[in-house]
């Protein structure tokens, strides 16, 4: 259906019934939204938390439950990592990438994101009086306790705590400390896919199906976790 500015009834109708079904699925996911003005834009409302454009509604209408929570955490984990910059101009980010935690923790998920300074600034997304929110997560890294309770107790590995190694990570490479060791986790190899972004798997290949894993502190904001295979020298 092509949606012209004639406001017309039918589509003032559509407009509204897609605005409520767009509403119930993000109460569903604790996402509260800002009110949608249907009444004048129709499905080219704008379609907002606290002010952060998410999408119009034609775009977010035609989404899924999945697809819509992805949407929103883009938008909003952007805003919080945009918003721990004082420097301007605030860069834009580039990668949202996931972190791997152990289980349960006071937060929903904990994501880096990779800005175009390569800054790369933890977000954790919290459920606080059943709204998703979105704060800056301060690592201590000379905190082993807080890396025990993320990552799990210490492991060991081929490299030793405190060895300087050089990683391979969305082909480039990058030289920092290791500040723990993690339990093993899936070798893998080649590209994975994350939002807006990616991961490059680099070094070489492993046989076995699972490999050591560590955190590296490259100075560039919160460590890089990476497997065995990452690792170049």
């Amino acid at each position: 259906m092509t949606y012209s500015p004639r406001n017309s009834v039918k589509e003032s109708e559509e407009a509204h019934r897609k605005a409520m079904q767009v509403t119930t699925i993000c109460e569903e996911l604790n996402i509260v939204l800002d009110p949608i003005d249907w009444k004048t834009s129709g499905m080219r409302a704008s379609v907002a938390v606290n002010a952060i454009e998410i999408s119009d509604l034609l775009g977010l209408s035609r989404q899924d439950s999945d697809a819509i929570l992805r949407l929103v955490q883009i938008r909003l984990f952007e805003r919080a990592a945009r918003a721990t910059i004082h420097t301007q101009p605030v860069p834009k980010a580039l990668i949202w990438s996931p972190v791997d935690v152990i289980r349960p923790q006071p937060f929903l998920s904990l994501w880096v994101i990779t800005m175009e300074t390569d800054e790369r600034i933890a977000i954790a997304e919290y459920l606080k009086n059943g709204q998703r929110v979105y704060e800056h997560y301060e690592l201590n890294s000379a905190d082993e306790k807080q890396l025990a309770a993320l990552f799990g107790p210490m492991q060991t590995g081929e490299y030793q705590l405190g060895n300087t190694i050089t990683i391979g990570e969305r082909e480039r490479q990058y030289t920092g400390e290791i500040i723990y060791i993690l339990p093993p986790g899936k070798a893998i190899a080649g590209r994975k896919n994350s939002s807006r972004g990616y991961h490059t798997i680099a070094g070489k290949s492993y046989v076995n199906d699972v490999s050591s894993r560590y955190l590296v502190d490259c100075h560039d904001g919160f460590p890089h976790i990476v497997n065995q295979s990452q690792v170049v020298s």
